[in-house]
């Protein structure tokens, strides 16, 4: 059986149709204090499936914990939590002392939590492997950057793909492998998390179609500066590919007004721009599991 929430009623059954099974949503109530009250289906299968994409995470952190205790007095004995964006995964050590490596406590209250978790392009740097970060065994990786790269090929005519830091350059690297794009990546110095600098590749950008690919976009400055530099240095046209589409505050306006040109992204989080249905996916990796491959 796979458990949702409301809120996420599309994605969930788009999952549950791939993956074949039968999907029920979990109750919420949210008192004027702020405490929330849950209620599950009143019997469960052994193994269940959680579904719940972490943006907006802390909210939703105290949900599972509600949602996994219940389901196991309720019968449960296998758990199984597919978030396609997994939050808290970007502070992976402590930068200055006295600050919480989130990664690590976050991962690990998962992992208490459930039995196997499964998600898509984690934001994972000087971390190599996500069971590092949320130490099960049934850890599972997908990406977002093959389906990407299926989707701009067909809207691009040889496209660019390019990343907008270094970070980026796995994700970059795995979508123009699918197609043999050309790809490069920029150089990134952040001054705060409004300001960054950057600087573009030594490549020729002169009449060429630009993809900005990377695995999440939330303030959007650093990919609208990218937009100005290329369009700058002779770029054609700029658009952006996401698996993430976190888009903060006035993100999509600032991009918009930096010339971008289109914005595509995965269903990993809802929003307008959505073009790529991760569900496929996501089911093929929980048969996997049910398989006992991973």
């Amino acid at each position: 059986m796979l458990l949702y929430f409301e809120d996420e009623l599309n994605g969930a059954t788009r999952l549950a149709q791939a993956a074949h099974l039968g999907a029920r949503m979990i109750d919420r109530h949210r008192f004027p204090d702020g405490e929330i009250k849950l209620r599950l289906p009143e019997t469960l299968p052994a193994r269940v499936v959680i579904f719940r994409s972490l943006n907006d995470p802390n909210d939703k952190l105290v949900e599972l914990l509600l949602v996994t205790q219940t389901a196991r007095t309720l019968g449960a004995t296998h758990l199984t939590l597919v978030a396609p964006y997994l939050a808290y995964m970007r502070q992976d050590m402590a930068f200055r002392p006295g600050e919480a490596i989130s990664q690590r406590i976050v991962g690990q209250f998962l992992s208490t939590l459930f039995d196997a978790v499964i998600t898509v392009d984690p934001h994972l740097h000087r971390v190599a492997t996500l069971q590092e970060a949320v130490p099960l065994d049934q850890a599972v990786v997908l990406s977002g950057a093959p389906l990407l790269s299926d989707w701009i090929a067909a809207q691009r005519q040889r496209p660019l793909l390019i990343g907008p830091d270094e970070e980026s350059a796995q994700w970059v690297a795995l979508a123009a492998a699918r197609h043999g794009f050309d790809h490069a990546v920029c150089r990134k110095l952040r001054h705060g998390d409004h300001e960054v600098e950057l600087a573009l590749p030594d490549v020729a950008l002169t009449g060429r179609q630009v993809v900005l690919l990377d695995d999440v976009a939330s303030t959007g400055h650093s990919v609208a500066r990218a937009a100005q530099l290329l369009l700058a240095a002779g770029a054609a046209s700029v658009d952006v590919a996401v698996t993430h589409a976190l888009f903060s505050g006035d993100a999509l306006q600032i991009m918009q007004a930096a010339g971008m040109g289109e914005v595509w992204s995965t269903d990993c989080i809802a929003h307008p721009s959505n073009v790529v249905n991760m569900a496929g996916a996501l089911a093929a990796a929980l048969g996997q599991l049910e398989a006992g491959i991973f």
